[in-house]
């Protein structure tokens, strides 16, 4: 089991210094990110806390997962690694071949 966890339905107000806080009473925190929206700066409503230990962090996992905060039940899982999430589409592009079309003359 990975060190990393997710932590969802966070209040749009929660600072990392209050999810630290709050996850220290599980054990020792290495580092605590809340993702923010990138244009405003705007928490998302999720995060990772990553436990210096396995077992801290399942003792975090079974401790707060469900746990109330900001009138809001958090979600706490193992985080899983970037690699096992679909991936971001294609982007859209679509080539077409240039050029007209028929070739011949009309008569």
């Amino acid at each position: 089991m990975q060190a990393k966890l997710y932590v969802g339905n966070l209040s749009y107000q929660c600072t990392e210094d209050e999810l630290k806080s709050l996850f220290s009473q599980a054990g020792d925190v290495k580092s605590v990110a809340i993702i923010t929206e990138r244009d405003t700066g705007r928490s998302k409503g999720f995060g990772f806390v990553e436990m210096d230990t396995q077992e801290a962090a399942q003792k975090a996992i079974t401790m707060f997962h469900n746990h109330e905060m900001g009138n809001r039940a958090l979600t706490v899982n193992v985080a899983k690694p970037k690699e096992d999430r679909p991936g971001g589409g294609g982007g859209g592009f679509s080539r077409r071949p240039s050029g007209g079309g028929g070739g011949g003359k009309r008569y």
